[in-house]
């Protein structure tokens, strides 16, 4: 286990409360990266990521990264012991090899791996990032696996469980480009509109907004499990935005 990137303290920080410090997989894909970019910006929270392989990080960033194995992952949450943690890992049916197996070994296996070492570390809190759609019962294995992933994470015992359903992301992704995905985003903003009220939850929406409301549904205490569609995660990522703009005025 090493630690890659600990800055200093930024000078904005000083004599003040110390941030929250929230726990973070997955920052290689495009929610995790602007949840690092955004969270850099203010001094309302910082992140801790853990990774698997060294990694580059957003230009300006402000964070600690620890790499080690999936296996010592649980080592790092009580090193670092943070109180909530976001989840985004993922992968795709690509990058997979358009293999089942493959597929679940990090959009299940890995995911409920690290939830229960999470857990056992004492993190009260997590932050799922799954999809619009998940359905333990659909044809499409992409969002059975999701929904089953939903399921496993919801009985390990968290104080406080959120599960982000977004549709398509918006966003430029860090060497991965997907055609048909930018093909989708381009004709999103004309097609949306003419679609039935019960695809809404299908719409796309800025990557930025779900990450701002990952940060913001980190932030909080009340218990429960909550899941939280597109007009949900708006909600949360202006709360979290009023909250961080305030921060920075201070």
């Amino acid at each position: 286990m090493s630690n890659l990137h600990r800055p200093a303290a930024n000078r904005r920080t000083m004599g003040r409360k110390t941030v929250e410090r929230i726990g973070m997989v997955g920052a290689t894909g495009l929610i995790g990266r602007r949840v690092i970019e955004i969270s850099s910006a203010s001094d309302y929270t910082r992140i801790v990521g853990i990774a698997r392989r060294e990694i580059r990080l957003p230009e300006g960033a402000r964070m600690e990264m620890f790499v080690a194995e999936p296996s010592k992952w649980g080592e790092v949450f009580e090193a670092i012991k943070p109180r909530s943690f976001i989840c985004a890992l993922g992968t795709t049916w690509k990058k997979a090899g358009r293999d089942e197996t493959a597929f679940r070994e990090v959009d299940y296996d890995l995911i409920v791996e690290t939830a229960q070492a999470a857990r056992d570390a004492g993190v009260l809190n997590m932050v799922l990032i799954s999809a619009a759609g998940a359905d333990p019962k659909s044809k499409h294995f992409y969002l059975k696996v999701k929904a089953e992933t939903e399921q496993a994470v919801s009985k390990i015992g968290f104080k406080r469980l959120d599960i982000l359903r977004p549709g398509l992301l918006r966003g430029a992704r860090e060497g991965d480009f997907r055609f048909a995905e930018k093909m989708a985003m381009t004709v999103a903003p004309l097609v949306e509109p003419l679609l039935p009220s019960k695809y809404e939850m299908y719409h796309s929406i800025d990557a930025d907004l779900v990450a701002e409301a990952a940060l913001g549904l980190a932030m909080r205490r009340a218990a429960g499990r909550f899941t939280h569609d597109n007009e949900a995660m708006k909600r949360a990522a202006r709360e979290w935005r009023a909250k961080a703009d305030a921060t920075l005025e201070e």
